[in-house]
């Protein structure tokens, strides 16, 4: 940038000092063809010409410029993308904390070169009993899984129903009935929403314990629009519509191999 310096000189005491008298006093005035007053015959010394200065930066150099690459803003790229993104939504009450995060589905690969889903994503609750104020003992979490058809039925829920589920991490296994999972979902007293109280037995580390927060109809008008968004993607429809070419459409229908249903045919 241009650094910019002025000078100016002011006149000296004797300017705004000097009398109407004195300017009048046409005797001391000397006449000159080209100019009416010579400057030594006033009675008070000419002001001084004010000098400008302008200096240039460095910065500005010509060759600085030149040479100079200006930032460019970096490209964003599936390559430069990080490889897994972290999302989440938390509920902070005076008893406890619940926060919810969306697991992705599994596939498989088929020997044709397709995939296949091999399981369905999920949400987990985390729910964290209070010990202060705003502070939670997330050491002694615990945690439910939320199928979609179990986001469904939350989803479905009014403001009077309520509803139960239940797991059991081991059933089918050889510790089947050694842990229980209850979640509630109960309607407030006031109509203002509903509680979520996550019951725990788990007889493999002796622990049993319940925890319950109150979920506002704002909170739970947020969890009902994260459950309809994330539920296709939980499905592994997304994989599906991506893998989609303009090539291939109508092939199933065409090839009886493909079960396709010829009622629109009819």
């Amino acid at each position: 940038m241009s650094n910019l310096q002025l000078q100016i000189h002011s006149p000296t005491p004797s300017l705004l000092s000097y009398s109407s008298s004195s300017l009048s006093s046409s005797s001391s005035l000397k006449l000159f063809p080209n100019h009416p007053f010579s400057s030594k015959s006033l009675p008070f010394n000419t002001p001084k010409p004010f000098s400008l200065r302008c200096r240039h930066s460095d910065l500005f150099d010509q060759n600085t410029l030149a040479s100079t690459p200006r930032p460019t803003r970096p490209s964003a790229s599936v390559g430069a993308l990080p490889p897994r993104v972290y999302v989440g939504y938390s509920i902070y009450k005076g008893k406890a904390a619940l926060t919810l995060t969306p697991r992705p589905p599994e596939f498989m690969p088929l020997d044709s070169g397709a995939y296949k889903i091999s399981k369905e994503g999920y949400v987990l609750l985390q729910f964290a009993p209070a010990v202060g104020t705003r502070q939670y003992d997330w050491n002694r979490k615990q945690v439910f899984s939320l199928s979609v058809g179990e986001m469904g039925s939350v989803i479905s829920l009014g403001a009077r129903d309520s509803y139960e589920f239940f797991h059991d991490p081991f059933k089918g296994k050889s510790d089947e009935g050694k842990v229980r999972k209850f979640l509630k979902v109960e309607p407030l007293p006031d109509g203002s929403g509903h509680f979520f109280n996550l019951s725990v037995q788990n007889k493999l580390v002796n622990v049993d314990e319940s925890i319950y927060i109150p979920v506002t109809k704002a909170e739970l008008a947020v969890l009902t629009s994260t459950f309809n968004f994330i539920m296709p993607y939980l499905l592994g429809w997304h994989t599906f519509a991506n893998s989609i070419k303009p090539e291939d459409n109508g092939v199933n229908d065409a090839n009886p191999r493909y079960g396709g249903d010829y009622e629109w045919n009819r």
